[in-house]
C-alpha cells in the first residue's frame, strides 16, 4: 500500500483539523468542480496539511456543507438565514464568535449529543450518521457567511421538508390543546370557608 493510500484512510476522521492548520482553506467550491491546478493543489494540500506520515488534514467545503446541512436534517432544528427549525440555536455565521477551533465546535455537539439524538429519533426517525468529511463540510458552512447567504428553502430536500412540516403540525396541535384546556378551565372554588 502506498503512503497516499495510508493517508487516505485517515481523511474522514480528521477532517475538522483543517481550520486549525490553515483556516483560509475553508473554501466554497462546488463539489466535484475541477480547478485549473487540481494536481498542484492536491500536492500542496498534502504537503501543507500533513500532520504526520499517517495523518493528513483535508480542506473543508462550505458549499457541500450547505447541501449537507439541509439533507442531513440539521435544518429541522437549527436555522440559518431564518430558514429552519427553532428547537435549537440558530447557526448563523454572524452570531459565531470570531475564529473557532473546529474541535471546540464538535465538543459542543458532543455535549449536546443526547438531546440531539433524541430529537433526531423523534423528528427524523433515527440517528443521523456523519462521515468526518461531511461533518467538516457542515462546520465550514456554519462559519461561512457568504455561503450561508445562498441558503434558502429551495436547498431543503422533500423528505426533510416533510419532517419539518410534520413537526410543525405536531407542535401546532400541542399549542391548540394547551389553549383549549386553558379556555375550558374553570377557577376552582376557594374552599377556604370564608
Amino acid at each position: 500500500m502506498t503512503s497516499h493510500h495510508t493517508v487516505a484512510r485517515w481523511i474522514g476522521p480528521v477532517m475538522i483539523l483543517t481550520a486549525i492548520v490553515n483556516p483560509n482553506r475553508l473554501e466554497a467550491q462546488e463539489p466535484g468542480e475541477p480547478s485549473a491546478s487540481a494536481p498542484m493543489q492536491e500536492h500542496q494540500m498534502m504537503e501543507n496539511h500533513m500532520v504526520s506520515p499517517d495523518l493528513m488534514i483535508p480542506s473543508m467545503n462550505a458549499t457541500n456543507g450547505r447541501k449537507l446541512f439541509a439533507s442531513k436534517g440539521c435544518v429541522v432544528c437549527h436555522a440559518v438565514n431564518g430558514v429552519g427549525g427553532t428547537d435549537a440555536v440558530p447557526l448563523d455565521a454572524s452570531t459565531m464568535i470570531g475564529m473557532i477551533n473546529p474541535f471546540d465546535f464538535v465538543a459542543s455537539m458532543w455535549r449536546g449529543a443526547r438531546p440531539m439524538i433524541d430529537l433526531q429519533n423523534e423528528e427524523l426517525g433515527g440517528q443521523v450518521e456523519f462521515t468526518g468529511r461531511e461533518l467538516g463540510d457542515i462546520i465550514a458552512f456554519v462559519h461561512h457567511a457568504e455561503e450561508q447567504r445562498k441558503f434558502s428553502e429551495a436547498d431543503i430536500p422533500p423528505d426533510i421538508k416533510a419532517a419539518m412540516t410534520a413537526m410543525e403540525m405536531k407542535e401546532s396541535e400541542g399549542k391548540e390543546e394547551n389553549q383549549d384546556g386553558m379556555n375550558t378551565m374553570k377557577p376552582e372554588p376557594d374552599g377556604g370557608g370564608n
